[in-house]
């Protein structure tokens, strides 16, 4: 069995000086739940009980996670192999958008409209949550982009500049989901030097969104609802305008979803739900068949639905978090990763219902579909992990192939 979360509890505990009863009373739980957790039989699997562990304890909540976890098997490191190039072609990026001087170009020029049909292709692998493919496309992409900005004036410039912000924005997702925090930060950061030389609102609130999602993965949570909160602000004017446009909209209700989850993981659950509720009555606004994926969010009613499957999760709601989006089918949003995310969080909500059949179906549904995906998320890993120590007779058989497929065993 690989090193589990609870073990790296026990040493983040130990190296903090606090005995068992002192980080359970931190926690406002029992030295015997403690004990639990670091022997293995106990999950930590919500993010909200993660990050008070890393907080009083003074460690990285990655690490707690035990991120990156690259599987061996079955191209499981295919993504993880892309990681150097990409960050040497971001490096370059930063460096380009800051102006430094004596850099060349690594190669001739590509046309923009190649660039255009390449990131169009590494979004929709995106959305498709393969990873791999993504991994693979968005090193030469970026470089190429950078030889643009090198050589490239006006007009030609600045859509290099936008294609620019696309390949980091969606190099930022996919480096969240392989467990590189810092590197997905920097992505973003990237994308939002970008946007101060294009100087368009709607993409710098895009951005805002981004950065949000990289502050979520380490847990940085007063800073996630303070980036919100000021893109928020800025989009005010154009999302109460007499004619909105359903952009401002759509990224105006994006945005308090990211408000929601994090304030789910703080444990403030009334203003959890206020932003899904306020979040919900722009979907309502935009209309059942709105899903934004030109911004990358993906926001509409079913990722609302999605996002409240979470916040339910984390304040241990699990029903209401499942119920709280009346009519609306996630397996309808034109995403695979939103409804892949969805399935882990159904599937945890569905454990603490103690319908553990059905977690374990839902899970291996969402394997079968996205298996890199799922396999090396640490809350689907969590999961899976206290299923087998609880035992499901009935998914005996599935069970046992989600623990070899993520290698929990060897």
């Amino acid at each position: 069995m690989d090193t589990h979360i609870g073990a790296r509890v026990k040493v983040a505990r130990i190296a903090k000086g606090l005995t068992q009863a002192e980080l359970a009373g931190l926690l406002g739980r029992t030295e015997n739940w403690l004990y639990g957790v670091e022997a293995g039989r106990i999950p930590l699997d919500r993010y909200s009980l993660i990050i008070a562990v890393a907080e009083n304890c003074d460690v990285d909540v990655v690490w707690l996670l035990g991120q990156p976890y690259r599987l061996q098997r079955s191209g499981g490191s295919l993504a993880h192999a892309h990681i150097p190039a990409m960050r040497t072609s971001m490096r370059r990026a930063g460096l380009i958008l800051s102006g430094h001087p004596g850099l060349s170009p690594q190669g001739i020029p590509a046309p923009l409209t190649e660039m255009r049909t390449r990131s169009r292709k590494a979004n929709t692998a995106r959305q498709n949550a393969d990873l791999p493919t993504v991994a693979m496309a968005l090193p030469g992409l970026i470089e190429d982009l950078n030889t643009a900005l090198l050589v490239c004036e006006g007009d030609d410039r600045a859509e290099a500049l936008r294609l620019l912000v696309d390949a980091a924005r969606t190099a930022r997702m996919v480096l969240n989901q392989l467990g590189y925090p810092d590197f997905a930060w920097f992505s973003a950061e990237v994308a939002a030097n970008a946007t101060t030389q294009l100087d368009d609102p709607l993409i710098k609130a895009q951005v805002a969104w981004d950065r949000c999602g990289a502050l979520l993965h380490q847990a940085s949570l007063p800073e996630t609802v303070a980036v919100a909160e000021a893109a928020l602000r800025d989009l005010e004017p154009l999302a109460t305008a007499r004619r909105p446009a359903d952009e401002a909209l759509s990224l105006r209700g994006a945005l308090h979803l990211r408000c929601a989850i994090a304030h789910a993981r703080g444990s403030r659950r009334e203003d959890a739900w206020a932003r899904i509720d306020t979040a919900l009555e722009d979907a309502d606004r935009l209309g059942p068949e709105w899903y934004d994926l030109d911004s990358h969010t993906v926001f509409g009613r079913g990722t609302v639905a999605v996002h409240a499957a979470e916040v339910g999760v984390e304040i241990n709601e699990p029903d209401t978090g499942l119920s709280k989006v009346s009519d609306v089918s996630v397996d309808e949003v034109p995403s695979k990763e939103r409804q892949i995310h969805y399935k882990i969080d159904k599937a945890r909500a569905l454990r603490r219902m103690g319908r553990l059949p059905s977690a374990v179906t839902t899970l291996k549904k969402a394997a079968a579909r996205a298996p890199y995906y799922v396999y090396g998320d640490p809350m689907a890993r969590a999961l899976v992990k206290d299923l087998t120590e609880v035992g499901v007779p009935s998914q005996a058989s599935a069970l046992s192939s989600l623990v070899r497929s993520m290698e929990l065993v060897h």
